[in-house]
């Protein structure tokens, strides 16, 4: 082990000590030895610490990273996801990072860690990793609106499988596992409808003409398509526009929340969504970093086939999952 990863070590011992002091200190420290991280053995060492210990500082530390670092720590990111061990505290680190809007929260779409998001979410078969990498993808999604060109179709696969997994049920998960996955597909929808409502409608349209898919479109996708206005989009719009890059150029993150919950005829939804992307407020409020079911079923209501109530919105989901439980990485 290197004098350099020694120091950093060290370091970290002492990074959420309760002197405030102290603690500023090794803040300042750490900052400086990421500062001068050439090969990434600090940003590592830092990502390694968090793992073991979920903390809140080592959040922020990696969010206020200069972005000639982000190459590195995308890669670190795509590493632990990798690991089936650390995936749901990989998952958990990067929805806390992207909800702090980090200056280099963009490369992600051309990075392999987006690819790694989406095979995850089609693959896995961790109810708890599911629930929290849609929370994850709902939250990026209007950080980098100009990956649907490219993954539009894995987004859509992404919402399919999981309509279907939350009818079904095939890991046999509790019931109160299912109301968060449900809610987490139902917001999911609200995105992908809003931001890219042509190509939504026609893969809806495709896909739910299956025989094998019309009991998931009766009891899960038409009471969706029941609590959302029509779309000025589907009126106006192409499919192929909807896919330009240049048609997000005008739009900030919190432009493209707005809008899509704008849509919505659910006032829970539509008044509770808009300001999760937009606000760091979230991740400064829960200190406890790890992702995992509560005991009993949130506030908010329940999701019913039939419709007559909606999921709770993703805000709840996100407070209740974050502070009644807690899973260790």
């Amino acid at each position: 082990m290197s004098k350099e990863q020694v120091s950093i070590s060290e370091l970290l011992l002492s990074l959420d000590s309760l002197e405030l002091q102290e603690a500023e200190q090794v803040r300042a420290s750490v900052n400086q030895q990421l500062s001068s991280d050439r090969g990434g053995a600090v940003l590592s060492s830092l990502v390694e610490y968090y793992l073991d210990s979920s903390s809140s500082q080592a959040v922020l530390l990696l969010s206020s990273i200069r972005e000639s670092h982000h190459k590195l720590l995308l890669e670190k990111l795509n590493e632990i996801l990798g690991r089936p061990g650390t995936r749901l505290a990989a998952l958990t680190l990067l929805g806390h990072l992207i909800r702090k809007q980090p200056p280099w929260v963009h490369h992600v779409s051309r990075s392999a860690l987006l690819p790694s998001l989406l095979r995850c979410l089609k693959t896995d078969a961790d109810v708890v990793v599911l629930i929290t990498g849609v929370l994850v993808l709902i939250t990026l999604l209007p950080m980098i609106p100009q990956a649907g060109k490219q993954h539009i179709y894995d987004f859509f696969d992404v919402f399919g499988r999981l309509a279907s997994w939350s009818l079904k049920n095939p890991g046999h998960v509790p019931v109160v596992h299912l109301v968060h996955l449900q809610a987490s597909v139902y917001s999911l929808f609200h995105r992908l409808y809003g931001m890219f409502p042509c190509n939504f409608i026609s893969y809806l349209r495709l896909h739910y003409s299956m025989k094998e898919n019309l009991d998931t479109f009766q009891e899960v996708v038409k009471p969706m398509l029941e609590h959302v206005r029509v779309h000025p989009e589907l009126v106006t719009g192409t499919q192929d526009y909807e896919l330009d890059p240049s048609r997000w150029r005008c739009y900030e993150v919190h432009d493209i929340v707005i809008e899509c919950s704008r849509l919505s005829l659910d006032p829970l939804e539509s008044s509770c969504e808009d300001d999760l992307p937009s606000s760091s407020s979230s991740a400064h409020r829960h200190h406890d970093t790890s992702f995992a079911p509560p005991t009993e079923t949130p506030s908010g209501g329940s999701f019913k086939a039939s419709g007559s109530l909606s999921p709770p919105p993703l805000t709840h989901i996100t407070s209740d999952i974050q502070v009644q439980c807690h899973v260790s990485g």
